[in-house]
């Protein structure tokens, strides 16, 4: 590029008080390949002094009036530094759990062309482990194997909130998870062959202050994030997701319509077991079903590529006229 990079790091908040202006005066406003250093806070409809003490601190706010989630924090994040003009995009969250300081080594690989994502990994070195508890730290080893399963690819750490993207991957995510975006944003970009790096740094396993709207609860965490999962994935591939479902249903028909020909072979006739010929008919029905919903979404699926690349195109062009428009004033 003709002219130095601009970083905006974006930090989503809800009543973070206790932690926000810290956390904005400790990001590094120079490092290695990078101009300027802007911070943009998402205030997600805090009840407290959140948005005044982010802007005495010296960052910009933008509000949201009511809690959207942290997901759509995100989302508003990303939207409003794309404007903003940004060419890397750092966001980490406002708790306090990450260092700022850390944020040269996050952007490093992103600045040198290596990565058009990186992100910060409690667990790819262990000697960087927090101390957490054991169930938290179970549950995002699970939940890394199962991205690394579905991506194909090998990552250690899928739900860590400190990031780093260049541009084309900024302008190329499409998320719809709103209570979340973390798992959503490593299935996003794998599969649209972005080079995704890891970067091991130590963070803090637990809170300083309050407790954590996401992941408060094992449970309500487990059950939305896996809600935004497999809606990203049945996008994605529609026709390994469907067709799963359906080979269970034909396994079953399979097996039930088995018993009832080995007892008709053996006995001549079909009672008292008629039912066995019903269920398994059911089951193919229902086999099929699964089939063909997997080729409409498999159609579906390639018009939303297209639609997606027209998209990217549309915001690199819209982004790119504003920029040139600026630059000849």
């Amino acid at each position: 590029m003709d002219r130095p990079l601009r970083l905006i790091v974006v930090i989503p908040a809800l009543n973070e008080e206790a932690t926000i202006e810290k956390v904005v005066l400790a990001v590094p406003r120079s490092m290695p390949g990078v101009g300027e250093v802007d911070v943009l806070v998402i205030d997600d409809g805090s009840t407290d002094r959140t948005a005044e003490l982010a802007r005495s601190a010296g960052a910009e706010v933008i509000h949201h009036t009511t809690p959207r989630g942290v997901g759509s924090a995100f989302q508003t994040a990303l939207h409003e530094a794309i404007d903003h003009g940004a060419d890397l995009i750092v966001n980490i969250d406002a708790d306090g759990q990450f260092n700022p300081t850390d944020i040269p080594r996050l952007v490093a690989p992103v600045v040198s062309g290596d990565a058009d994502f990186s992100t910060a990994s409690r667990f790819m070195d262990p000697a960087l482990e927090p101390e957490m508890p054991w169930v938290k730290r179970w549950g995002n080893r699970q939940m890394s194997r199962l991205i690394s399963g579905m991506t194909k690819q090998r990552f250690h750490d899928v739900s860590c909130g400190m990031r780093c993207y260049n541009r084309r991957a900024a302008l190329s995510l499409n998320l719809l998870g709103r209570f979340t975006y973390t798992q959503e944003v490593f299935l996003n970009l794998a599969y649209k062959h972005m080079r995704i790096v890891e970067v091991p740094i130590r963070v803090r396993g637990v809170r300083e202050f309050g407790k954590s709207r996401v992941a408060g609860s094992i449970f309500k965490y487990a059950s939305k994030t896996s809600r935004i999962i497999f809606r990203c994935y049945r996008d994605y591939h529609p026709m390994r997701f469907f067709g799963w479902i359906g080979g269970i249903f034909l396994t079953m028909s399979v097996l039930t319509g088995g018993f009832l020909l080995w007892h008709y072979l053996t006995s001549g006739v079909l009672s008292p077991h008629k039912w066995a010929g019903f269920v398994s008919g059911g089951f193919a029905i229902l086999s099929m079903s699964m089939f063909f919903a997997g080729m409409i979404g498999d159609m579906l699926n390639r018009h939303r590529i297209y639609l997606e690349e027209l998209l990217y195109r549309q915001r690199l062009m819209a982004r790119g006229d504003r920029s040139a428009g600026e630059s000849a004033e």
